[in-house]
């Protein structure tokens, strides 16, 4: 039941941000750092999180998670779009780690065929 309860509430959250369900996954990612949210704002950690799927969508393969080149690519890309948007620096290397595990998670479903 409670399992439940979280998925409708994200599902609620997505539709209030206006964010898929990938999207709204990098978005909390991004949003655990409160300096980021005060610095940047919800519009701009909207445009991130999108950017992110769109970007490591595009970069990923199945096995990435074990082709270490493949693997500091994706890292480099991060790091690339939360700099071109000021996320804060000193927060860059911990939200690049959790936004890796993030987009880990998301290519399982993603080769799964799972919805998005």
């Amino acid at each position: 039941m409670r399992l439940a309860k979280e998925m409708r509430e994200a599902h609620r959250r997505g539709e209030e941000l206006n964010l898929s369900k990938d999207e709204l996954a990098f978005y909390d990612a991004l949003e655990v750092n409160d300096s980021a949210v005060k610095v940047l704002g919800d519009d701009t950690l909207k445009l991130i999180a999108r950017e992110l799927v769109e970007t490591v969508r595009k970069n990923v393969t199945i096995d990435w998670t074990v082709k270490e080149s493949v693997r500091a690519k994706v890292r480099v890309i991060v790091k690339r779009i939360l700099r071109k948007y000021g996320y804060p620096p000193d927060k860059q290397e911990a939200a690049t780690n959790t936004l890796l595990q993030q987009a880990e998670l998301l290519t399982e479903f993603w080769s799964a065929g799972a919805p998005t």
